[in-house]
């Protein structure tokens, strides 16, 4: 199952590991320690953000380094710029109509 951003953000969990290795790579069982749940709901966390290439795990010796990806995160913020967009244009609009209620108001003053 191939998974998208939005399901992987859509997790608080993911999103704070997402934040911790956006700070530091880290291997594994150093990401798990951070949290009160099992090292195999974290591995789980880990195996849906790589499915979606938000991080990458490279084997170092013995160790397993995660790495975050952030630049997939593009995807999330042109979604969310078009709301913006549309939201601004929305609050442009009821200022200009809000000005000229108050010069109505004004004039008739």
């Amino acid at each position: 199952m191939r998974r998208d951003v939005f399901q992987a953000i859509a997790d608080p969990t993911r999103r704070e590991i997402l934040g911790l290795l956006a700070q530091n790579p880290q291997n594994i069982n150093a990401v798990a320690d951070r949290f009160p749940t099992s090292r195999v709901a974290i591995s789980k966390h880990l195996k849906i953000l790589m499915e979606c290439g938000l991080v990458v795990v490279q084997q170092q010796g013995r160790e397993r380094i995660c790495e975050a990806q952030p630049e997939k995160l593009q995807e999330v913020a042109d979604w969310v710029e078009q709301y913006r967009q549309f939201w601004n244009e929305k609050l442009d609009s009821l200022e200009q109509y809000l000005a000229k209620i108050q010069n109505k108001d004004a004039d008739n003053s």
